[in-house]
């Protein structure tokens, strides 16, 4: 008997000419295809082996090939489903765009671009020539360098103007960012020597001018983003910093961070200091990330005086640090966005989930609950927190609504993480809750359908 079944395994040359695999032999790559095919063969041989079955079919064949080739199509780095509640979710990918800005990246990536190239003399260009206008229109600097992240930013910046030479920056403002990269650390790297100054909870300006010597170089002015010191505290103004670096002819320099174009005080939330602040403040050097609160890509933005931009381009790690033309493109479309602030509010994903009213998420909040109970999903509609995240704003909480399902919390979160588009939400009091605020309307049929495959 085990003789005559694996005499009626199929051949692969065979079966993979069958046209009930015919879709999927064009979905895959031909190793792919092929590997999918002999490994379902070699599934049913192992369970003859093991004396596991007594019988089987093609079609049972097939519909193993089917199951191994939904495997093989995936890659690893996919879409998922963030019904977290946190907005820029690091882990996640940060910042998403919209789909505008994806119809316009598809432009240059399946096209060759002008990226080097200037189009009115025919000669060499300059990548950063397509957007250094536009953000030094929107934000008010001389000029701009973008690379590829914000510590990327900061190693260029003090390598450039502090090699070999000291930097002052108060105690209270040596953060550690994700990844355990910490401000000392990178400051090494770039070539500067540290000087603290001041305490952990209080910096004065006169603690800054006491420790300059002929070995200062830069001012350095760190924005703590990602947490918040309170109660008897102080920090010195970057105002009095960039008139302390003009009296004894030294640059000043701000890591601001999250780079804010917006005022979001306006819209019930605390007070972020924005990159116009910055500017305005008369700090030489500027220095934020695009894919946190700006709403872009990820990327190190350098804003300042005109001939220090110009230095920073001839530095010679900008070669290491320097963006593609994907970057590029995103950055241009969202800076194209910031020219009116209804649109960035409307057409930036970041800005729009930000300042989104509450009563829109519990409108979304009521459609989903709905398509689910006519599906027989039990669940209800509860009141939640939603975060920013991203190492931005880290007290600040928006109102939001959340979809809380009945049954076992950490069973359920890992069935909805392994549905084929993985949808991440989070376990609260022995709940699973998937956080409306950071899903949208087109991601409903595909949580309807992972409830029912996993509560029915």
């Amino acid at each position: 008997m085990e003789k005559n079944l694996f005499q009626k395994l199929p051949k692969v040359d065979i079966l993979m000419k069958n046209e009930k695999l015919e879709e999927i032999s064009k979905k895959l790559s031909y190793h792919n295809y092929y590997q999918a095919v002999k490994d379902g063969i070699e599934f049913f041989r192992n369970k003859i082996k093991n004396r596991e079955i007594d019988n089987f079919s093609e079609d049972e064949v097939i519909l193993k090939i089917k199951e191994i080739s939904r495997v093989k199509n995936k890659l690893n780095l996919r879409k998922v489903i963030n019904g977290t509640g946190t907005i820029i979710h690091t882990n996640l990918g940060r910042s998403i765009l919209n789909e505008k800005i994806t119809e316009d990246l598809g432009e240059i990536l399946l096209n060759y671009s002008n990226l080097e190239y200037d189009l009115e003399t025919g000669s060499r260009g300059s990548r950063y020539s397509h957007i250094e206008k536009l953000i030094c229109e929107i934000t008010g600097a001389e000029g701009a360098l973008i690379v590829n992240n914000n510590a990327a930013a900061v190693i260029l910046c003090l390598n450039e103007f502090a090699n070999g030479r000291n930097t002052i920056v108060s105690r209270g403002e040596l953060v550690e960012i994700g990844g355990s990269f910490r401000i000392p650390e990178i400051m090494k790297l770039a070539g500067t020597t540290l000087k603290e100054v001041g305490t952990t909870n209080k910096t004065h300006i006169f603690d800054y001018e006491d420790n300059i010597d002929e070995e200062t170089a830069v001012l350095l002015k760190v924005h703590t983003s990602n947490f918040k010191i309170t109660g008897f505290t102080e920090e010195t103004d970057k105002k009095d910093i960039a008139k302390l670096g003009k009296k004894y002819g030294l640059l000043t320099m701000e890591d601001l961070g999250s780079g804010v174009l917006v005022d979001f005080s306006k819209y019930g939330l605390s007070k972020e200091p924005t990159i116009q602040e910055s500017i305005n403040s008369e700090i030489d050097i500027v220095t934020v990330s695009g894919d946190k609160l700006l709403g872009g890509p990820q990327c190190g933005i350098i804003l300042g005086k005109k001939p220090l931009i110009e230095r920073l381009k001839k530095n010679q790690y900008l070669r290491a640090f320097r963006v593609n033309k994907i970057t590029i493109s995103i950055l241009e479309n969202i800076f194209q966005y910031y020219k009116d602030k209804r649109e960035a509010l409307k057409e930036i994903p970041v800005l729009k989930m930000i300042t989104e009213e509450k009563e829109k998420v519990l409108e979304r909040a009521e459609k989903l609950s709905s398509m689910l109970l006519e599906g027989n999903i039990e669940n209800n509609i509860i009141e939640t927190e939603a975060k920013i995240g991203g190492g931005s704003m880290p007290e600040e909480t928006i109102k939001s609504y959340g979809i809380c399902f009945v049954g076992d919390a950490v069973l359920l979160e890992k069935r909805f993480r392994a549905n084929d588009i993985p949808i991440i939400g989070r376990i609260k009091n022995n709940h699973f809750i998937i956080d409306v605020k950071t899903l949208r309307e087109k991601d409903f049929e595909e949580i309807l359908g992972a409830a029912e495959r996993i509560l029915l």
